[in-house]
């Protein structure tokens, strides 16, 4: 199995389409369901990229990135894959840390083309 991606969304069907998106070509899927399981499963599986939803319960994606912090993100790269298209969002992930945005529903081909580039 490829390197570990962690899903972080709050959605039980979106996390199953980028499963299986993914595990098709060659990633181990990681999946969170919120922003604070996200930062428990950073810790945990160290993943090699993060794929982040921007509206979730207890701890949104946004939150989830400023707690991440600087140095972490220095390391960890994270794309945004929401609904949300906003260019205000879209500064306030980057100011954050953010590699990339993609917004859903989003294309297969482009998904696994962007986690392929930052994971390589």
């Amino acid at each position: 199995m490829g390197k570990p991606i962690l899903v972080v969304d709050d959605s039980a069907t979106v996390r199953q389409q980028i499963r299986a998106t993914l595990s098709t070509a060659g990633f181990e899927v990681v999946e969170a369901v919120d922003g604070q399981d996200g930062l428990d499963k950073i810790e945990s599986t160290r993943p090699a990229l993060v794929l982040c939803d921007v509206n979730m319960p207890r701890l949104n994606g946004l939150e989830m990135l400023t707690r991440l912090g600087t140095p972490q993100l220095a390391t960890l790269p994270v794309i945004m894959l929401t609904t949300e298209g906003q260019p205000s969002l879209i500064k306030k992930a980057r100011d954050a840390g953010a590699r990339g945005w993609i917004v859903k529903p989003f294309n297969t081909d482009q998904l696994v083309k962007a986690v392929q580039r930052l994971v390589s």
